[in-house]
């Protein structure tokens, strides 16, 4: 199936259809990239060339065969720089630096002794670093860093425009941070920044509609739309966990009762089992996994009540947006089948179709690469419109000509 190019199409979107080509299927021939996008091989030529000089693309080894020299392979150019990603919890930060393909190459995690912006923002400063020195790769330079958070984030000035849990409002933390370590620095919702890693080089990646669900501290839907992220008109979009369970219900963290997230987040799963076996406070999700093992049927009934109650308003999210997939992430993914058999038995028997598939992503580090993927689709125009760099005080401008790391 060819891809939806033409003669006239602009620069600009030249160079997203042939590197969106490239990350999904790798390295190809010029003339290749010209037979499946439908771009005239003097248009390819012109493009690749241009990539290659700012650094974005490489060119491969020729192989000899039969038929004499074959055409020379591009491919993107993850391994020239270096991502750093910083995922903001409550009360810690997870690190990681990745290459440009989110390959995790080091990770840490530090203590965070509170939510002020300054102080969040020097301790992030003080990491990176530490993070670039983890990384024996001496040719690699910094090439930005993606930073996610929980809340409502304007994606565009780096702003974070609430967060409930760091109670935060109009923060620019995307600035701040850039002018303390001087490379480009994206800002974006933990669930969002998630799923924009899944869609370009997790389970997603070779879907255009899906639904990327998070259970941890709260439950969350983020939406990819025929390859792009939506944030809604505030930036709001994908607020799953705040729809509503039980009227004049449990009290949310958003301020209002009754929310999802306050029955079904992962603290809200322990704290039920909790009550319901009288365990003391500091029982948790590895206490309750044991108890699971154990085969004992309070543990089960409560996973299973969990699953059924997200299960059962999921298949109203997807009767109205018809994801291919979703994909599941969040500290409750380790509740594995207990969690995630009656969540499927009540898609099944709530959706309009056959439900989609549900997979559970089991990777550890998929969070923070998450944020480290801000980079990547910055910096090679993934799936992206024009228009959506951070403005120059976050330091995202780049002349042509100028090498894409710093």
């Amino acid at each position: 199936m060819k891809l939806k190019g033409d003669q006239s199409t602009a620069r600009a979107m030249n160079r997203r259809l042939i590197l969106n080509l490239l990350r999904q299927d790798g390295a190809r021939s010029r003339a290749d990239i010209a037979s499946v996008t439908g771009l005239s091989p003097a248009a390819v030529t012109f493009v690749v060339a241009d990539l290659i000089d700012e650094g974005l693309l490489i060119e491969g080894k020729t192989v000899a065969g039969s038929a004499g020299r074959r055409p020379i392979p591009v491919d993107i150019n993850y391994a020239g720089g270096l991502a750093i990603g910083f995922k903001l919890m409550v009360g810690s930060v997870e690190c990681v630096v990745t290459d440009l393909s989110t390959n995790p190459l080091g990770s840490m995690r530090l203590p965070l002794a509170g939510h002020d912006p300054d102080h969040i923002t020097t301790t992030l400063a003080k990491a990176v670093p530490q993070l670039v020195s983890i990384v024996d790769r001496p040719e690699a330079r910094l090439a930005g860093i993606g930073i996610s958070i929980p809340g409502v984030v304007d994606n565009q000035k780096a702003v974070c425009v609430r967060s409930h849990r760091y109670n935060w409002d109009n923060v620019p933390l995307g600035p701040m941070m850039a002018e303390r370590v001087n490379v480009p620095v994206w800002l974006e919702d933990d669930t969002n920044a998630y799923a924009i890693a899944q869609q370009l080089f997790g389970l997603g990646r070779q879907h255009r509609n899906m639904a990327v669900l998070a259970i941890g501290v709260g439950i969350a839907c983020a939406q990819i739309f025929e390859g792009k992220l939506y944030r809604g008109a505030n930036g709001a979009a994908g607020k799953f966990g705040h729809v509503s369970y039980e009227e004049n219900g449990r009290p949310c963290e958003c301020g209002k009762r009754g929310c999802l997230m306050a029955y079904y987040a992962e603290p809200a799963i322990l704290s039920t089992w909790r009550d319901a076996t009288g365990r003391g406070g500091d029982a948790g999700r590895s206490e309750l996994l044991a108890a699971l093992k154990r085969g004992e049927p309070e543990a089960a009934a409560v996973l299973e009540e969990a699953g059924n109650g997200i299960g059962r308003h999921l298949a109203n999210l997807v009767n109205v947006t018809d994801p291919e997939v979703i994909v599941v992430g969040g500290e409750a993914v380790a509740f594995g089948d207990a969690l995630f058999g009656p969540l499927r038995a009540a898609l099944k028997k709530n959706t309009f179709r056959a439900p989609p598939s549900v997979l559970p992503d089991w990777e550890d580090n998929s969070w923070a690469r998450g944020a480290a993927a801000l980079v990547t689709q910055k910096l090679f125009d993934f799936e992206t419109s024009a228009g959506n760099a951070l403005p120059q005080t976050a330091g995202t401008a780049r002349q042509k000509g100028e090498p894409f790391l710093r």
